[in-house]
């Protein structure tokens, strides 16, 4: 075996996101971690020794060295992010080898193989600020959560931060409807729902419709399912790790999934109309959400019932008051002729949109 194998990726600093290099010439071996980097959403940088270039070596942000290779990678500029793997339990010499060349760790396959699709997908992925993750849901039906969870995505994208739209009510109608994206190609949540572990977060991001600027992640047309909350788990934390902005629909029901969704989110906002009857319901949904989120705001709704305001209402449901959406009359016949909710900056919720993230947000996008 001479030279680079076929699987190669392309090393770092040649305009590409930055991949492992593996180093061995143990054609069982290597077939493994191929199979491991794929799962993690990249292909290597493989040699079968040690590169010719020293700057290959220095420039992986991950370098897996076979045990079978760990004896000629000896003498080179030592390093962090090195790994030294292999399968023989009952190999004394493999941990010499590993301080012999500053290996980090000694894995054994199969099972650190876990670790590291994970460490693999980091390296890929980046290890930046995971996004910013606000849940919507309602208090009580048709409060309007739905169209709040998509005007603050479209108001997000359109002050340029990586957004993600995230549909986490099986039942609620699709929010591609609301987007006119019903149409446009891509995954929805049927075809992810058998998700578990780690979901590669850059190829996840590929693979979804992109309207106005943002990624969504919402449901098909067919019967409504039940989403397993493995899935849940496993995707939404694949699309926090992209960083930026993450939104996410949820219901007011709790199910295993929606419990795992609020476990991932940053700050809830629960949309209230001020009205007694709904602020009656939303102390329920309220005190169940509590129990799961520690911080839950109240967007208050027109119009208003007699005697009822926004100061009210937050202090009636014991929440911090995020805002007060003002009626829009014309919000029904603009959302008839397609424009989605929070198109624009100047009607009332597209300027409520617009305050909120300049007031969660930080310069560059962060919390």
């Amino acid at each position: 075996m001479e030279g680079p194998s076929d699987d190669v990726g392309t090393p770092a600093g040649e305009g590409r996101r930055p991949v492992p290099l593996i180093v061995t010439e143990d054609l069982e071996l290597l077939d493994d971690l191929l199979r491991l980097c794929a799962a993690a959403g990249c292909r290597p940088v493989v040699h079968p020794a040690p590169p010719d270039r020293g700057a290959e070596w220095d420039a992986a942000p991950l370098v897996i060295v076979g045990d079978d290779a760990a004896a000629r990678c000896r003498g080179l500029a030592r390093r962090s992010g090195v790994v030294l793997v292999g399968r023989d339990q009952d190999d004394a010499g493999v941990w010499r080898h590993a301080v012999e060349i500053g290996a980090d760790c000694v894995l054994r396959l199969p099972d650190s193989e876990s670790w590291l699709v994970d460490r693999i997908a980091d390296v890929v992925e980046g290890s930046g600020r995971q996004a910013l993750t606000v849940g919507v849901l309602g208090g009580r039906g048709g409060a309007g959560a739905s169209t709040l969870a998509c005007a603050l995505a479209v108001s997000a994208a359109r002050g340029g931060h990586r957004t993600m739209l995230v549909d986490g009510d099986p039942l609620g109608g699709g929010l591609d409807v609301l987007l006119g994206a019903e149409r446009e190609e891509g995954l929805r949540w049927p075809d992810l729902a058998a998700s578990k572990g780690r979901v590669a977060a850059a190829a996840l991001e590929e693979s979804l419709p992109a309207p106005r600027g943002l990624r969504l992640l919402s449901w098909g047309r067919g019967d409504a399912a039940a989403l397993p909350p493995e899935a849940m788990r496993s995707v939404l934390a694949a699309v926090r790790r992209r960083g930026g902005v993450v939104v996410v629909d949820l219901p007011r029901r709790m199910d295993d999934a929606t419990v795992e969704a609020l476990a991932q989110v940053d700050m809830g906002l629960l949309v209230v109309p001020a009205e007694l009857r709904a602020v009656a319901a939303a102390r329920k949904v309220a005190s169940t959400v509590g129990m799961v989120l520690d911080d839950l705001r109240v967007v208050v709704r027109g119009p208003y019932s007699s005697g009822v305001d926004e100061s009210w209402v937050a202090r009636v449901l014991g929440l911090q008051l995020a805002g007060e959406v003002p009626e829009d009359s014309r919000l029904p016949a603009s959302l008839d002729c397609g424009a989605p909710p929070g198109a624009s900056p100047s009607e009332p919720l597209g300027r409520f949109c617009s305050a909120f993230w300049e007031r969660v947000l930080v310069p560059g996008g962060t919390p």
